[in-house]
């Protein structure tokens, strides 16, 4: 005879199913991608729109910073955009699977 009931497997697992998907979420590329690409194009952004005529005048005229500042934001929104719109899906596991862990009675 086992110690744990099928109950308290069954809500073991489905415990650890919902920290599983929350770590999932937490870390999801996307997140993590477009955080660091608005975090940066707003920096370039602002290094761009404080630009002296001197930096200008290194790039032949042509705001370097600004545009890339404004394409990285871009970027970091489209990505977060992205995770907004297709958030993670959490997976279904087919009964069989479920009760293949679980102890005999």
């Amino acid at each position: 005879m086992s110690e744990y009931s099928e109950h308290d497997v069954h809500r073991q697992v489905t415990e650890l199913e919902g920290r599983s998907a929350t770590a999932a979420r937490l870390f999801d590329v996307r997140r993590i991608i477009g955080g660091l690409f608005s975090l940066y194009g707003v920096i370039v952004t602002i290094a761009g729109l404080t630009a002296s005529e001197a930096d200008l005048d290194k790039a032949e005229g042509i705001n370097i910073n600004l545009w890339t500042g404004l394409g990285m934001l871009a970027l970091g929104l489209f990505f977060l955009g992205w995770l907004r719109l297709r958030p993670l899906k959490q997976g279904v596991v087919p009964k069989e699977e479920q009760r293949e862990g679980l102890p005999e009675e």
